[in-house]
């Protein structure tokens, strides 16, 4: 049995966080996903980017409050200096009037998905884990190789990050992936996440993990495994029976 735990370590930090988990089985790889389909992605994309211009009221990006909430709760552990949470890194793009553009099919929905919500989202190649998948505070020195470099970045002491029994997966919460664990256009099976840090948007992270499995089925064929939110009251749940 494989499961998706969230530790004490983790709540200590943010007890009212939410993490919402996807297991999307069976995926098509990018070739397979029809031309007039990945168009239809990346017009989503494109029209959430519009969207995410009412989250962003301050032409000062710590100003937002979807900003500004991520930045408090990356104030309470160990980073690297200048990480930043995922969404804030696209909202700032919007800002700057450089819109996300489209990259793969998979990878767009993601984005659109983060950007219509104001959410971080990521995925990781769920054949790529070994043993459970964990979210906590390190004691540093997890293997880490980040997506399109060559030299390994172990994580630091204190650091907040996701890992499993090989490693670091992703870096300082949601900041950075590694190319151990990241999703490509052959991937097969995936865990999707969506983060929450203000419980007052938990109802939105429920309408952003619904929209998300529903595309992830409508254009890659998936079969949703699994579908939940983990919160303190109930940390962890099973990935993989």
């Amino acid at each position: 049995m494989q499961k998706f735990i969230a530790e004490d370590s983790f709540w200590e930090l943010v007890p009212d966080a939410a993490i919402g988990i996807i297991v999307a089985r069976g995926l098509k790889s990018a070739d397979e996903v029809p031309h007039a389909d990945a168009e239809e992605i990346a017009k989503l994309l494109a029209e959430a980017n519009e969207q995410a211009n009412k989250y962003l009221t301050s032409n000062v990006i710590s100003e937002n409050e979807m900003v500004r909430v991520w930045r408090e709760a990356y104030s309470k552990f160990k980073t690297k200096k200048g990480a930043r949470c995922s969404i804030e890194n696209l909202l700032k793009r919007v800002l700057k009037g450089n819109p996300v553009g489209s990259i793969t099919p998979s990878v767009d929905i993601y984005n659109a998905i983060s950007l219509k919500y104001a959410l971080p989202v990521g995925g990781e190649d769920l054949d790529t884990i070994e043993g459970d998948f964990r979210l906590g505070i390190t004691q540093g020195g997890d293997a880490f190789l980040p997506i399109g470099e060559d030299e390994e970045e172990p994580t630091l002491p204190g650091e907040l990050c996701y890992r499993d029994d090989a490693g670091a997966i992703c870096r300082c919460w949601n900041w950075r992936d590694g190319q151990r664990s990241a999703l490509t256009d052959d991937s097969k099976n995936a865990i999707l996440v969506i983060e929450c840090v203000d419980p007052a948007r938990v109802e939105a992270l429920n309408e952003a993990l619904d929209e998300f499995a529903g595309l992830m089925e409508r254009y890659f064929g998936a079969t949703i495994e699994e579908r939940a939110v983990v919160s303190r009251a109930i940390p962890e749940m099973v990935i993989t029976a």
